[in-house]
């Protein structure tokens, strides 16, 4: 079986689906795969129409079942130094090697890999493999797709997200909400500053509040006591302004982020920030008379995974994966949003997240081989 998953795992490495490109030739040859084992294959398009996501039901179709969920798409190994093609798996020294390799074809080879053995089983409840897009920029890639559920689609029971944990079971992580700020002044002539706004001056205004709301974030903690560190957090990434010393600039931006606990209320500290925004910063830009204004756009929203304690998919996960208690990471996920719809939805698949997002990025063999006992025992469940 080793041999057939790292088959599949080669050709799945092979296409460059790095997040900016189209992932539709690596879901053709999925689609086509499924399809000669005569498993039922359903395509969820983006909006332009060059992604997808694809849902694939073996078994009863029917609701209760078990989705298997996993992403298509890879960070760039531009800038990177890698011993060997990305693209091209090397398998050595027990570890298999490549772009996506542990973060997370590896997963869906393990999966495509027992879908002949997901046939014959008799299963009596179905078992969904998803696989997305853009799981690496916005987390948007399923959103469409859960939509559908228990709609036109079956509604899931179970949720397994094979994110690398190292097959340990994660049933919570934070949530990433990223912005995109846009300050906007006047142009006027260093010497005479009192002839412009300085959008820079007012991107220091806007970005000590950011600061004082990462204060009180810092400072309401972690109740759980589940998270490192143990509070939400609040962070600017990005600052642009400005053209020349002497000039008094029109514009600046900023990139910042909110890391929020499962139970965050991003939404009420985003309102705090744009009240300031509207009553400190834009009359302090605009006091010679100068229109001035600042502009928040939220261009990532993916939610936390809260813990649902003694659910089927934490019961489950914890007998395959012979673990006695849950973990928490540190790292956003799919899972929240099927969560969000109140999904029984945990983390849990083979390989470590230390070896993602590097050169030679890889996957030790050996997990490969868990992850196989893993899936066999999610078989065993669904025909019982």
């Amino acid at each position: 079986m080793l041999d057939t998953v790292l088959t599949i795992l080669e050709r799945l490495v092979a296409f460059d689906t790095v997040s900016d490109r189209s992932n539709l030739p690596l879901q053709d040859w999925v689609q086509a795969r499924l399809e000669a084992e005569g498993v039922t294959v359903i395509r969820v398009p983006n909006a332009a129409g060059d992604k997808a996501t694809l849902f694939a039901t073996i078994g009863p179709a029917t609701d209760g079942g078990i989705v298997l969920s996993g992403h298509t798409d890879v960070v760039p190994v531009a800038g990177q130094v890698w011993t060997s093609d990305p693209f091209t798996l090397r398998v050595e020294g027990g570890r298999a090697y490549g772009r996506g390799a542990v973060d997370m074809k590896g997963f869906a080879a393990i999966v495509l890999a027992l879908v002949p053995e997901m046939k014959t089983a008799g299963l009596r409840r179905p078992i969904h493999i998803m696989l997305s897009y853009d799981e690496e920029t916005t987390c948007l890639g399923v959103v469409d797709t859960i939509a559908r559920m228990g709609v036109d689609l079956p509604r899931p029971g179970i949720v397994i997200v094979g994110e690398p944990t190292e097959l340990q079971v994660a049933d919570a992580h934070k949530g990433a909400s990223c912005f995109f700020t846009e300050i906007r002044g006047h142009e006027a002539h260093s010497s005479k500053p009192h002839l412009g706004a300085s959008a820079i001056l007012g991107a220091v205004e806007f970005i000590n509040e950011l600061e004082r709301a990462a204060a009180e974030l810092r400072a309401a903690g972690d109740a759980s006591g589940r998270f490192d560190p143990p509070h939400a957090t609040l962070h600017v990434g990005k600052i642009n302004g400005g053209n020349a010393r002497n000039i008094v600039p029109d514009l600046c931006t900023i990139d910042w982020e909110i890391r929020g606990l499962p139970d965050t209320d991003v939404a009420a500290v985003v309102r705090r920030i744009a009240r300031h925004a509207e009553e400190v910063v834009v009359p302090k830009m605009s006091i010679h008379g100068h229109p001035s204004s600042v502009t928040t756009t939220m261009m990532v929203d993916v939610p936390g995974l809260a813990p649902m304690a003694g659910s089927p998919a934490e019961t489950l996960a914890l007998r395959l994966a012979g673990k006695n208690a849950t973990i928490t990471v540190p790292f956003a996920t799919e899972s929240g949003h099927f969560r969000r719809e109140g999904i029984p939805t945990v983390v849990c698949g083979p390989g470590s997240i230390d070896q993602a997002h590097r050169p030679d990025e890889y996957i030790d063999l050996a997990q490969l081989e868990r992850g196989v006992t893993f899936i066999r025992g999610i078989i065993e469940e669904a025909r019982r």
